[in-house]
């Protein structure tokens, strides 16, 4: 197991501290651990703290009145959120941990003096940010411009590595999971999962999702 030290290094937002500087921030960090599917921090309610996650994913998400959750994103170690608390407004998403996890907090002041006396990691900061909210506008157009069947097989690819020439997906997605990140039920998910499979286009083995043949732009 990594020290804090060595996590926070490995952390893009952190990149080119010294060995004292890390040192510093890690000692400045509350390292907490939180078991599967607990809810770290929820939509709408204050923002006060950065987390960086040290071991394990969460998935980061928002719901409607009606309980139902969109995901945005699925984050792992050398990741972070919460930046957004930076301004001390609500939540925008909340957020849970699909596995056990353990994270260091890092308090809005900490993080505004660091940020302060180091301004290589805000402007990294900031493309952070930018490269989310391209994310997002993405997702957007996904969902006003797609089908399901369209979101589904691009979500498929879009996670889908290569792996000795086979497009293999190394996350073990459930059809609930993929329902979630393309907005729709678990039941048109698993009717489009079976139309690839039986058209040969998709495989589960072991547990994971394989891409035997690009699925068509439309079904």
């Amino acid at each position: 197991m990594l020290s804090t030290v060595e996590s926070l290094k490995a952390v893009s937002l952190f990149a080119g501290l010294s060995p004292a500087e890390l040192a510093a921030l890690a000692e400045a960090a509350i390292v907490r651990t939180f078991p599967k599917s607990t809810i770290v921090v929820t939509e709408g309610e204050r923002s006060d703290s950065l987390y960086v996650i040290l071991s394990g994913r969460v998935k980061v998400f928002v719901s409607d009145e009606h309980g139902k959750d969109l995901v945005l994103n699925v984050q792992g170690p050398g990741e972070y959120f919460g930046e957004l608390a930076l301004d001390e407004g609500p939540r925008s998403a909340s957020v849970a941990t699909l596995e056990p996890c353990k994270m260091a907090v890092i308090a809005n002041d900490v993080l505004r003096g660091f940020l302060a006396g180091h301004p290589d990691a805000a402007l990294q900061l900031i493309r952070g940010l930018i490269g989310r909210a391209r994310h997002m506008t993405e997702s957007l157009k996904d969902l006003a411009l797609l089908d399901v069947y369209g979101r589904v097989a691009k979500l498929l690819l879009d996670l889908a590595k290569d792996a000795d020439g086979r497009l293999v997906i190394d996350e073990r997605l459930t059809q609930q999971d993929i329902a979630d990140r393309v907005s729709s039920s678990r039941e048109m998910v698993s009717r489009i999962m079976k139309d690839l499979t039986t058209g040969g286009y998709v495989a589960n083995e072991g547990g994971k999702i394989v891409i035997r043949r690009r699925p068509p732009r439309a079904w």
